[in-house]
């Protein structure tokens, strides 16, 4: 795997996903020597659980775990710092995270317990918990959502839980973006293994969680967030500590050098979860018939972003999407009877490859929403 790489998989069974993941990308050949101290850091930022769009699946930890078992890797812990006003102790039991740790006789570090040291990250004097100057290698794993006051957080962002409670209240007087972008500048290598499994619509501590079912792998956590700004419907410039970070030698920030290797292309329909009532909003403006989870979700976020900024208002036309489309457009419009489908009439507006038929249709397995957002802005009537 290299750094222009963004690597993913689709499924249900997040543990196995996981494995297979890492399996796919060698991660073993990526950390080197067996003794060398592996880091895990969730984002379990309050006590929560995983399905509720704010806090790190405690399979993808376990999925981690075991493959380091497998290839002997001695040295692991699991580390994070919840938010201030929440007690790390209290989110890594109620998020499962716990459990998985005691399972696998795998240290759970409570970074708020921790003392904390001074650096010099590119010019401005940053406060980090002691335990990350002893990791030699460390595996972020985000949970890609939504953010009140960035608009996304994913990666670079989740390296907050490694600094102590005052220095996040500091970052919050400075502005967030400046700090995030130079604390990622003096990070242990890292591999960034995103939660895109059921990451919330637009609040950090979860609530209106949309169903992805996926995982992706970056080595650049830079380059993992612009991909993400264009998976959630925006703009890199839009989430400034991106460029900044880019600019401060943290990664790159150009996705469009970014090769995306999918292991598997996303399959079945959307799962039977309660939605809140703003995804319910946002789903009225849907004709979803058999939608994949990635390509449905995409569309949720798009919408999410136009409904906003005022610009889904008085839309009539329904968004179609899913493969229940595709079935009219490959001929089997006449059997109407047995898909429950009208017969096709080239009529309508679609999102993703299965709408190929629709008078106007936005191609992509799935589409990225910052694509949406654009196509829908020309096309909705």
């Amino acid at each position: 795997m290299n750094k222009n790489q963004i690597v993913m998989i689709h499924g249900a069974d997040y543990v196995q996903m996981t494995v297979d993941l890492l399996e796919a990308i060698h991660l073993d050949e990526i950390i080197g020597g067996r003794s060398r101290r592996v880091a895990l850091k969730p984002n379990l930022l309050h006590p929560d659980k995983a399905e509720n769009g704010a806090v790190t699946h405690p399979e993808l930890v376990e999925g981690v775990l075991r493959y380091l078992g497998e290839h002997h890797f001695s040295n692991v812990c699991v580390m994070e710092g919840a938010w201030v006003g929440a007690r790390t102790s209290q989110a890594v039991e109620v998020s499962g995270v716990a459990d998985i740790c005691r399972k696998y006789q795998v240290p759970f570090l409570d970074l708020q317990k921790d003392s904390s040291y001074v650096c010099d990250a590119c010019g401005m004097q940053l406060k980090l918990c002691s335990e990350v100057a002893k990791t030699d290698f460390l595996i972020n794993l985000p949970v890609l959502k939504g953010h009140c006051q960035t608009r996304i957080t994913c990666a670079m962002k989740n390296a907050k839980g490694v600094i102590p409670n005052s220095e996040k209240r500091r970052f919050h007087t400075l502005g967030l973006h400046k700090p995030i972008a130079h604390l990622n500048t003096v990070l242990p290598p890292q591999l960034v293994l995103v939660d895109n499994i059921c990451g919330d619509l637009n609040f950090e501590e979860g609530g209106n969680p949309v169903v992805m079912n996926r995982i992706f792998a970056c080595l650049d956590p830079v380059l993992c967030d612009a991909y993400v700004c264009e998976c959630i419907g925006y703009s890199v410039d839009e989430v400034p500590y991106i460029p900044m970070a880019a600019r401060l030698g943290a990664g790159n920030a150009d996705t469009s050098g970014a090769e995306l290797v999918m292991l598997n292309q996303p399959s079945g329909t959307l799962p039977n979860m309660r939605a809140s009532r703003r995804i319910q909003k946002l789903e009225a403006y849907t004709d979803a018939r058999d939608a994949c989870s990635a390509c449905y979700g995409s569309l949720i976020f798009a919408l999410e972003r136009l409904e906003s900024a005022g610009e889904a208002r008085r839309k009539y036309e329904k968004i179609r999407i899913g493969q229940g489309w595709k079935k009219e457009n490959d001929g089997s419009g006449s059997e109407p009877e047995a898909t429950g489908l009208d017969k096709w009439d080239g009529s309508g507006i679609g999102v993703g490859n299965c709408t190929h038929g629709c008078r106007k249709h936005l191609p992509g397995c799935p589409p990225k929403a910052r694509d949406i957002v654009e196509f829908l802005k020309e096309n909705w009537q």
